[in-house]
């Protein structure tokens, strides 16, 4: 399944491709480092988007949820710089009970330059953990890598 703004999915692994603008460097031109983490949330926002599963969804069930990342463990590896075209590359690893683990990577043509481990979860908004309902579990267990 495939949506230009929202990238591809190729065996399993979500694709989306990124360009670097000015806004997302800093005053030497690199990418500051924050800015990755809004890469990978785009990804894994277009991931879910695909796979049939939308924020919006989770807000108008009748116990509303909500996505959060609960940890993220980030590799910088190599720089990117302005006008580069990046691609955001994420894969679900394990979905169970309110959480779901993935691997991200953002890469410049065959260079890797930032990589992360992340496990999120689904919240009430109490904050409280709201188990995955099945149908979206199903949809997520269907990309696992």
């Amino acid at each position: 399944m495939s949506d230009s703004l929202a990238g591809k999915i190729q065996d399993g692994v979500h694709i989306l491709p990124v360009r670097v603008y000015y806004e997302d460097t800093d005053f030497s031109g690199v990418v500051y480092y924050a800015n990755y983490l809004k890469f990978f949330e785009r990804g894994r926002s277009d991931f879910l988007r695909l796979a049939g599963i939308h924020h919006t969804e989770l807000m108008d069930a009748e116990k509303p949820a909500a996505w959060v990342v609960r940890r993220i463990e980030v590799d910088y590896l190599k720089p990117a710089k302005i006008d580069d075209v990046l691609h955001v590359f994420t894969a679900f690893e394990k979905v169970k009970g309110a959480r779901f683990s993935m691997r991200q990577s953002i890469c410049r043509g065959s260079d890797e330059l930032v990589n992360a481990k992340v496990e999120a979860a689904a919240i009430r908004m109490d904050g409280r953990p709201a188990r995955i309902a099945k149908e979206m579990r199903e949809k997520l267990e269907a990309y696992i890598q």
